[in-house]
């Protein structure tokens, strides 16, 4: 249970859908409430299944390239930590490639968008994958990596509730309520961050003088 916790509240900070709800509203504004709906699990879908992949192919990821799980945990932190510095200076959007003109345009003349890009790169973007990557190194035992699934299963699931309630919170929160928990969200996320650099950094060390 432990595990599910860790890996649930890990997640769900870097993922952040709550980040993504203006985005989501002003994408489904045209829609109707039937088609938001479907949008919105079919967005949590697709994070699910990238996430469980991620997860799983992390090792031979790591193998083919060559790549330590201490250089992995350095530069999944390093992401990280942007994405929380991004929270927390209210440049999420731009951090995402929101405000680039090409996908602005590509997103005025997407149909649908469940895939991309509420789920490539706003939700399961760099800091995730690298997140799933980890815990992939860390948790080897089938009982713990069942733990993992069930806990990105369940960010899954909060993630499809966030997103069918997104008009009804953005309403609620307004644009100046969504940004304040993002940005406490955002020094969460930071923080993890830190901690994987630093542990990945004492780790390194402990190899080098031992």
């Amino acid at each position: 249970m432990d595990i599910f916790l860790y890996v649930f509240a890990a997640l769900f900070s870097v993922i952040n859908p709550l980040g993504t709800v203006p985005i989501f509203v002003g994408l489904t504004t045209e829609e109707t409430n039937r088609e938001r709906n479907q949008t919105a699990l079919l967005t949590s879908v697709n994070v699910v299944v990238i996430l469980i992949i991620s997860f799983f192919a992390g090792t031979y990821l790591l193998d083919f390239f060559g790549i330590s799980l201490n250089a992995l945990r350095i530069a999944g932190g390093m992401i990280i930590v942007t994405s929380g510095f991004a929270l927390l200076t209210g440049s999420f959007s731009k951090h995402k490639g929101m405000k680039n003109k090409r996908v602005k345009k590509d997103l005025d003349k997407r149909e649908k968008f469940s895939l991309t890009p509420l789920a490539i790169p706003m939700l399961a973007g760099p800091g995730s994958i690298s997140l799933l990557i980890t815990f992939n190194q860390e948790y080897q035992e089938w009982s713990e990596m069942a733990f993992v699934i069930l806990a990105v299963i369940a960010v899954g699931i909060a993630t499809l509730l966030i997103l069918r309630s997104s008009h009804y919170i953005s309403k609620i929160l307004g644009a100046s309520g969504i940004n304040a928990i993002s940005r406490i969200v955002g020094f969460i996320v930071i923080s993890i961050g830190v901690e994987y650099i630093s542990s990945a950094v004492i780790s390194t060390l402990k190899t080098i003088y031992n």
